[in-house]
């Protein structure tokens, strides 16, 4: 698997792009793309910068940086929740994030899971807790066709203040399963300056939003459990889906 995420990267990173069309239910311009690479296609979904519609509470020209830092952490972690994703400095609009589309059934959502694809998402909830994202809608957790777990749009994700906006809550108040909290572990003794993982965030976070996910991690390994939604603050995004 390791290899063939690999070819895919090095597509993403230096194959042939050209625009197919452009996504309209977002907020920021998003493209589907067809990347060709040593004889092989793939579709993806581009993100510009210069698409981006600034925000008061993020750096602007940042989003596209914060999908590829989501995926570099959960690969990290071993988890495999976010497609392969590269940035590509020398896009078809300009710089910006390159991710691998993947296919499933739009109509299949997190308020229709069946309560068995719904128990799956433990690792889910923790990662939106662990990267602070502040917008994970019921569309952006996807099934493929082998019924692996993929999730998208996390262009609004590591701030270093508390910005948790999440669907998804059926955990609050539940113990952490052992084996993330191990992975979590890891992940903070790889966040220290001059390690393997802070060295490739480096390029997509700032110093601050490194140390702010070190910072989370521990402090959802020293509480041990999943927690309930903030008392004082929105914590779900809107819309839901």
């Amino acid at each position: 698997m390791k290899n063939m995420d690999q070819t895919i990267l090095d597509a993403l990173q230096k194959g042939q792009m050209t625009v197919l069309g452009e996504f309209l239910w977002g907020s920021n311009y998003t493209f589907s793309v067809k990347v060709e690479h040593k004889g092989q296609a793939y579709q993806c979904v581009y993100k510009p910068t210069r698409g981006e519609r600034p925000l008061w509470d993020f750096p602007s020209s940042s989003l596209a940086k914060r999908e590829v830092a989501a995926y570099l952490v959960s690969e990290f972690l071993g988890w495999r929740l976010v497609p392969p994703t590269v940035y590509r400095k020398d896009g078809s609009v300009g710089p910006g994030s390159l991710q691998l589309y993947i296919e499933h059934n739009p109509e299949y959502h997190y308020f229709n899971f069946n309560d068995g694809d719904r128990q799956r998402l433990r690792p889910v909830a923790l990662f939106d807790l662990l990267i602070n994202n502040a917008d994970r809608k019921g569309s952006h957790v996807l099934f493929d066709e082998e019924g692996h777990i993929w999730l998208i749009d996390h262009g609004i994700c590591f701030h270093r203040e508390e910005k948790l906006r999440t669907v998804i809550w059926d955990f609050a108040g539940e113990p952490l399963p052992p084996d993330l909290c191990s992975a979590l572990d890891r992940l903070i003794q790889n966040l220290r300056p001059g390690c393997e993982l802070t060295n490739s965030l480096a390029p997509f976070l700032n110093r601050d939003e490194i140390n702010a996910l070190g910072y989370r991690a521990q402090a959802l390994i020293a509480t041990g459990k999943f927690p309930d939604p903030h008392p004082n603050r929105r914590p779900y995004p809107w819309p839901p889906v």
